[in-house]
């Protein structure tokens, strides 16, 4: 192979080249959407332009909804529809123009038509009244016809603090009915706290900012536990108000017996100045179970002893002989 077969073997092959990259610019749709993706709530208005910058044998919309005669004389048509109630809805703007083998495209307009749940709600599963501290409970959250569900997300709150998320993968385009599930252990902390399922789209940027969110009613959960005293022991040194304390937090709650008293005491707190020293057990029950402390209770001071009453007797007879 000589030199100019070699040159017109170039020319040829990027003439090639350019002929396809020519094609394939030309094969876009010379029409533009505007917005190019909608986002409607079901039942709502909806508008999109779709225009072109090229001569034509005519433009317009098809859509099951809206749909938009073919026209010769103008260059930018609106797909309009007044309360959209058709949930799989694909409109489309076409163009009649020679591409390529073809006399015709369109572009589609994705449109995303969506339904706030008509409810959200929060139950505990196969259980009813107070939970006990360290036994597994289930909680369960259903959402009442939403769409669509690839863009739920379930938010399980306690109080504000956020627990878990939720999301799913099914396509329905259509209403759905969900279930969610989560597991907890509640304890002694617990008692009292508020757990609420919520329900949240996310619609992209084109949906409703910020996105909708629906919350269920709080349910308030009862934990019952046993006592539980911070310590075990506790010193007091005596005095004339020696008060021994040995309330403790507990649900139900505790009785209280005392141990080494002459006398049957129930009382959560002794206040006596008749108190000996020596210890003090208190132990505080409930159903779920107890819990016991010792109190130690000391005497104060040093007590005197025969050769400290002797000196202060010598010292005394000495200041009275000097006067």
């Amino acid at each position: 192979m000589n030199m100019l077969q070699l040159f017109f073997g170039f020319v040829y092959l990027s003439a090639v080249s350019q002929l396809v990259s020519l094609t394939g610019a030309q094969a876009e749709c010379p029409v533009q959407l505007n917005p190019q993706r909608v986002v409607v709530r079901y039942g709502g208005s909806v508008a999109a332009n779709c225009s072109t910058s090229v001569p034509h044998k005519g433009m317009g919309w098809e859509a099951s909804e809206g749909a938009v005669p073919m026209t010769k004389n103008q260059s930018l048509i609106t797909w309009r529809v007044p309360e959209l109630t058709e949930w799989d809805i694909k409109p489309f703007c076409y163009i009649n123009y020679k591409i390529g083998n073809e006399d015709q495209c369109k572009e589609e307009l994705p449109v995303t038509v969506y339904k706030t749940p008509d409810s959200v709600s929060i139950s505990t599963v196969n259980h009813s009244g107070p939970m006990m501290e360290g036994e597994l409970y289930e909680l369960q959250c259903d959402v009442h016809n939403v769409a669509p569900v690839q863009n739920l997300t379930v938010n399980w709150y306690k109080g504000q603090t956020l627990l878990d998320q939720t999301t799913f993968t099914d396509t329905s385009e259509t209403p759905v009915n969900e279930t969610v599930r989560l597991l907890i252990r509640p304890d002694r902390a617990d008692e009292g706290a508020q757990y609420r399922g919520e329900a949240e789209l996310d619609l992209g940027a084109e949906g409703p900012q910020p996105h909708p969110t629906i919350s269920s009613n709080p349910l308030n959960v009862e934990v019952y536990y046993k006592p539980q005293h911070s310590s075990s022991t506790e010193t007091i040194i005596k005095d004339d108000k020696v008060m021994l304390d040995c309330t403790v937090k507990a649900k139900p709650a505790a009785t209280y017996t005392w141990d080494h008293l002459k006398e049957k005491n129930s009382s959560s707190v002794l206040k006596s100045s008749a108190l000996s020293s020596g210890n003090y057990t208190c132990t505080a029950t409930n159903a779920l179970g107890k819990d016991s402390k010792v109190f130690i209770v000391k005497s104060t001071g040093i007590r005197p002893t025969f050769w400290t009453v002797l000196t202060f007797f010598q010292l005394s007879v000495a200041l009275i002989t000097i006067m």
